[in-house]
């Protein structure tokens, strides 16, 4: 008798839950105002608030090398469920002790992006092992949730029902630290709820009606595999991951700022300056508060969107052809940012633009990596490919944080105008970078 398997479709709804959970790092912009607000309670500086998103990225990439080496031995299940404890962990514990910038910069950066770390490449390396005929569409449904939960918890914490940030207090916590503990302790529960399909299909099981595809010497098929060293010894894998880090920085950079840029920018529109002593300031700071946090929640939507949009083309037009478009709209986008966000539509359309081209990320480099360097070892190869966005991590953010801190006082957002423009141009070199990457071959 046959042996029973699992229906692959439920692999994509615990991937989705998983990664809605882990999608929490790009809610960070919702936290920034109340972190910087002068004379708040906590008064951090830009580049301090920057440097918790960064560490979180930067953990995050560089764990997640470790979890992909693992993957086989530890197994995928125990790696997820790991990831999502750790997860909370660092959430809860920023809840109850996050007082200090150092002490959110360890909970909330280094021990939650070390869950997000762990958590991360189980979907994509189990889900690639059920869909070797839909790569591209199941890496971006994958990681879709990525993306929309970042919806969630921004619009939760900053605006539905008047904000968890205003109205919430658990345990005599401020309303910050109150959205920690309650976020950890949610996170924690979806992704081991989603770890518990995380498992491999049988030993040669194969989708019903499909037949691989022939091994070619000059197509990337996923038939011909790589051991992670020889990956590394091959130029295609440094010109992948430096794609990677262009491509990533731009959507690291607008997460990471969006919420101040906007604050800045359309207060500086309506009123011609930033002087804090204008009586209408604080009115319209908040007005242009709630249309920010708006913009943040369309570029999470987007970002959502754009994994499985840029996923599903790619299997059509090709990795690379779809990787270069991708980067080519993020640069023009980038490079037209510091204008289009002086409006409030032209804020909304930057937004959604540049959080579905960032989207497109997470589908296209993880079934990059399965094309060239072999469909079984994606998992162990694309935690050293992945490791790109932990330098974009650091890259993006830090530098909006420089410019902006050294801009400090001044009565225009044009400190924002540099950091765009870098971004857009690393973008347009990273899509003349991919189109000159072909397959590899093995000796």
């Amino acid at each position: 008798m046959e042996k029973k398997v699992m229906n692959r479709w439920l692999v994509v709804v615990g991937a989705i839950l998983i990664q809605l959970a882990l999608g929490a790092i790009y809610a960070w912009s919702v936290f920034t105002p109340k972190l910087t607000a002068a004379g708040g309670v906590y008064q951090f500086s830009a580049g301090e608030a920057a440097w918790i998103f960064s560490a979180g990225l930067f953990t995050f990439a560089l764990v997640m090398v470790w979890a992909g080496r693992k993957l086989n031995s530890i197994g995928p299940q125990k790696l997820a469920i790991a990831g999502g404890l750790i997860l909370g962990l660092g959430y809860i514990l920023a809840g109850f002790f996050g007082n200090t910038f150092i002490n959110q910069l360890i909970f909330i950066g280094i021990i939650g992006g070390a869950g997000i770390g762990l958590a991360y490449v189980v979907p994509i390396a189990v889900g690639v092992k059920w869909f070797p005929d839909k790569k591209g569409m199941l890496t971006g449904l994958a990681v879709a949730g990525f993306g929309f939960g970042a919806t969630i918890w921004v619009k939760w914490a900053g605006s539905w029902g008047g904000g968890l940030l205003n109205n919430m207090e658990i345990a005599g916590l401020d309303g910050l630290r109150s959205v920690y503990l309650l976020y950890g302790i949610i996170f924690a529960v979806m992704v081991v709820l989603g770890s518990l399909v995380m498992i491999d299909p049988p030993k040669g099981w194969l989708p019903k009606g499909y037949t691989p595809p022939q091994i070619s010497s000059t197509k990337a098929t996923g038939l011909v595999e790589f051991d992670s060293a020889e990956m590394l010894r091959t130029p295609q894998f440094y010109m992948l991951f430096t794609t990677f880090v262009f491509s990533a920085l731009a959507g690291l950079m607008v997460i990471s700022c969006i919420q101040l840029f906007g604050i800045d920018v359309l207060t500086f529109t309506k009123l011609g300056s930033l002087d804090i002593s204008n009586p209408d300031f604080l009115s319209t700071k908040q007005w242009a508060i709630g249309i920010a946090g708006t913009a943040m929640a369309t570029y999470a939507i987007l970002n959502g969107l754009g994994r499985i949009a840029w996923g599903i083309t790619s299997d059509k037009i090709g990795r690379k052809n779809s990787i270069f478009l991708m980067c080519l709209i993020q640069g023009i986008i980038m490079l037209l940012l510091y204008k289009m966000g002086a409006s409030i539509w032209g804020l909304y359309i930057a937004a959604a633009i540049i959080g579905f081209n960032f989207g497109g990320n997470f589908a296209l480099f993880p079934a990059a990596t399965a094309d060239f360097f072999g469909n079984k070892t994606v998992g162990r190869n694309y935690g050293l490919v992945f490791f790109a966005y932990g330098i974009a991590g650091i890259a993006g953010p830090q530098i909006a944080g420089f410019f902006k801190d050294a801009a400090a006082g001044a009565t225009t957002p044009a400190a924002w105008l540099t950091p765009f423009i870098i971004a857009g141009v690393a973008c347009l070199a990273g899509a003349f970078l991919i189109m000159f990457t072909k397959a590899p071959k093995k000796a």
